[in-house]
């Protein structure tokens, strides 16, 4: 059974007779004839009923059709990835980004990469703190976004757009905040859970930010498990903007301000790559664009 006779059971069954399958295929008559009753060997079955005047499938040849057109439409798809990988695209890119930022802001940009290249397959993968620029330093990522201000010595080896800017806020639910009517300084809530999300690189390895010596703390591993902890009012802390806007509208969270700690951050995120790794032409274009939204946002 070969991928050239599957083509010709399709076109003689959509077609209905032998004339109308040569010319759709550029073959002839006597050799497309010959494939259908070669192929009909093969598998031991009759394909086609040929006592009417159009050729039309028997029951046996109508699920062996459909079964041949499942393997011609994976031909196709194999050819076109061939030639999709042929012509230099990559097979895969990997686009790396810190948990604060708010992803839904370059999903355009994602569903044009995607459409542009179907053949590639993008890996979005969420870090937090340093882990998105240590993915890029360690070559797993061949582009990230990130908050993480880098020194000079690393600045060099990197090229930098900046996005947009984002906050991070102290937030408590109004039930943990009760329990404190006067609040003004961080030592009053020593005795409250801070939630802490834990950086999935090594830049901060044994550096916290923030916390106060003596403090309460618990440590999750993503910001939508502070959130629910926080809203619960087992704890407090930083979470970005974008992911309490509705909280902090209806109630459910309240922003409030401590006279001796930044109760705010402000966070320019910036899409970073190396200098010396050379993006492919799907990668390449990824870049492009979100180096153009930067622009329109800045």
């Amino acid at each position: 059974m070969t991928l050239d006779q599957l083509m010709m059971l399709k076109a003689v069954a959509e077609s209905g007779s032998l004339r109308a399958a040569s010319e759709l295929l550029h073959k002839t008559q006597p050799a497309i004839s010959q494939g259908i009753r070669q192929l009909e060997a093969q598998l031991g079955v009759v394909l086609f009923n040929r006592e009417g005047y159009r050729l039309a499938l028997t029951d046996d040849g109508k699920q062996i059709y459909q079964h041949a057109l499942r393997l011609l439409n994976e031909a196709t798809a194999i050819r076109q990835v061939a030639k999709h990988l042929s012509s230099g695209n990559e097979a895969n890119i990997t686009l790396a980004f810190e948990a604060s930022f708010d992803l839904a802001r370059i999903l355009p940009i994602l569903e044009i990469t995607q459409s542009e290249f179907p053949n590639t397959q993008i890996v979005l993968k969420q870090e937090y703190l340093s882990g998105a620029v240590e993915a890029l330093q360690t070559g797993k990522a061949d582009i990230v976004i990130s908050p993480i201000e880098i020194g000079s010595s690393q600045s060099a080896q990197m090229e930098l757009a900046l996005l947009h800017q984002g906050k991070l806020i102290d937030v408590a639910s109004p039930r943990l905040l009760l329990r404190h009517p006067n609040l003004r300084f961080s030592s009053e809530l020593l005795n409250e859970y801070q939630i802490i999300v834990q950086d999935t690189g090594k830049g901060t390895k044994n550096i916290e930010y923030g916390v106060q010596d003596g403090q309460r703390r618990w440590y999750v591993n993503d910001f939508h498990t502070k959130k629910m902890l926080i809203l619960s009012g087992m704890g407090w802390g930083k979470l970005p903007d974008y992911l309490i806007a509705s909280e902090v509208a209806n109630g459910a969270l309240n922003l409030f301000k401590l006279q001796d700690k930044q109760n705010e951050v402000s966070l320019n995120y910036y899409a970073m790559k190396t200098k010396t790794h050379l993006l492919g032409p799907v990668a390449s274009k990824l870049w492009k664009n979100l180096g153009l939204y930067g622009q329109q946002q800045n």
